[in-house]
C-alpha cells in the first residue's frame, strides 16, 4: 500500500476527526473510505452512461453488424 500526504485546512481536519471518532473509526480510514467512494461513484456513473446508451442503440447496433 502507499502512502500520500495532504494539506488540509484546521476546520477541515477537525470536523474529519470529529466525524471518525463519531463513527469510531480512525481518521485514516474515514479518509480513505472517502476516496473509495469518490471512485465507486465516478466508475457506477460511467457505467450507467454506458448502459444507457448500449441500450438505446441496441437496434442499430444489431442491423450494423448485419
Amino acid at each position: 500500500m502507499s502512502t500520500i500526504t495532504i494539506a488540509l485546512p484546521e476546520e477541515q481536519l477537525l470536523a474529519l476527526k470529529q466525524m471518525a471518532e463519531g463513527l469510531g473509526v480512525s481518521t485514516e480510514d474515514l479518509a480513505r473510505e472517502g476516496v473509495e467512494a469518490m471512485i465507486r461513484q465516478r466508475r457506477d456513473r460511467f457505467r450507467a452512461a454506458a448502459d444507457y446508451v448500449l441500450e438505446k442503440n441496441a437496434e442499430l447496433y444489431r442491423r450494423l453488424a448485419r
